[in-house]
C-alpha cells in the first residue's frame, strides 16, 4: 500500500504529524511506504512550511510542490472562479503525483479542499477533530459548539474527504467521555458564566485558555496522531483496502472504533 501526504507545512503541528506517523511506524517495525509528500507551497514561501520540507528531506521521502498561493494569485488576476481554478490546481497535482503509483492519500494540515476528481481517483483520508455527526469546522469550531451543546462525549474520525468540507464516509474513529467526577468541575464553572454570557462572549474573553475548552483540547488533540496512526497501520497491515476512491474491509464493518488501541497506545506513551 502505497500511501502519499498532503501537507501545506503550515505549522509545527504539520511537522509533528508527520514525524510522529514515520516514528511509531519504526518503532512498530511496521513497512509504512510513504512514497511521496506533496506540499501546496514552495520553499521560500513561509519559515513553517520550510521547516516541514527539511523533516522531509531528513526522512528520505521524495517531496513534491506547487504553489496554490502563485496558482490562485494567478487565477484571480484572470478573473478565474475559486471552484474552477481548484479543480485546475488539483489536475495538476494528479499529475505530479501519477508517477508514484499511490494506493491511498493523508491530508494532514492540508488546508485546500480538493477537487472531485481527485476525491475519485484517490481514496483521500482526513483527519476531524469530532465523532461522525457531531460538529464541522476547525477544531476551535468543534469545542465551542461542544460546549454550547452540553455534549456528553466526543472524539475524532478519520473520514474520506470529499469536495463538501467533513462530510465524507467515516473510516475510523475514536471516543472519550466528557462526563464523570474529573469534568464536573469544569462544567460546573462553565455553566456559572453560562448564567450572564452566551458562549459567543466567553469564547471572545477567555478564548482558548477557557479551562474546560482548554481541557477538551488537550485530550482530543493527544487522541489525533495515535488514531491517525493506527488507522495508517491498517492499510498497511493489509486489514483495510481501497479502490476506486473507497476503502473497504474484509473482516471488520466500517467505521473500526478504534478506541481501546488508541486508548493502549496512549497508556504506553505514558509509562
Amino acid at each position: 500500500m502505497r500511501i502519499g501526504w498532503l501537507s501545506t507545512g503550515r505549522d509545527q503541528a504539520a511537522s509533528t504529524l508527520l514525524a510522529e506517523v514515520v516514528g511509531r511506524a519504526r518503532r512498530d517495525e511496521i513497512a509504512l511506504d510513504i512514497a511521496c509528500v506533496f506540499c501546496d507551497r514552495l520553499r521560500g514561501e513561509s519559515p513553517e512550511s520550510d521547516h516541514f520540507l527539511d523533516l522531509v528531506e531528513q526522512s528520505h521521502i521524495p517531496a513534491v510542490m506547487a504553489s496554490s498561493r502563485e496558482s490562485w494569485a494567478a487565477a484571480q488576476a484572470e478573473g478565474v472562479a475559486r471552484g474552477r481554478w481548484r479543480e485546475a490546481f488539483h489536475t495538476e497535482v494528479l499529475r505530479l503525483l501519477e508517477p508514484f503509483g499511490l494506493d491511498v492519500l493523508v491530508m494532514a494540515g492540508y488546508m485546500l479542499i480538493v477537487s472531485p476528481a481527485m476525491c475519485r481517483r484517490y481514496a483521500l483520508l482526513n483527519l476531524h477533530p469530532a465523532l461522525p455527526g457531531g460538529p464541522t469546522g476547525t477544531w476551535q469550531d468543534v469545542i465551542w459548539q461542544l460546549l454550547e451543546q452540553g455534549a456528553g462525549e466526543t472524539g475524532a474520525m478519520v473520514h474520506l474527504a470529499t469536495a463538501e468540507l467533513d462530510s465524507g464516509p467515516v473510516v475510523a474513529l475514536c471516543r472519550f467521555s466528557l462526563k464523570g467526577p474529573e469534568w464536573e468541575p469544569l462544567w460546573a464553572q462553565f455553566r456559572e458564566k453560562r448564567r450572564t454570557l452566551s458562549v459567543a462572549e466567553i469564547a471572545a474573553a477567555e478564548g482558548e485558555s477557557e479551562p474546560l475548552f482548554a481541557e477538551i483540547r488537550r485530550r482530543g488533540e493527544a487522541r489525533e496522531i495515535p488514531l491517525l496512526y493506527q488507522t495508517i497501520r491498517r492499510f498497511a497491515d493489509g486489514k483495510l483496502s481501497t479502490a476506486d476512491g473507497g476503502v473497504f474491509s474484509e473482516s471488520a464493518r466500517l467505521p473500526l472504533d478504534l478506541t481501546e488501541s488508541v486508548e493502549r497506545e496512549l497508556a504506553t506513551e505514558a509509562v
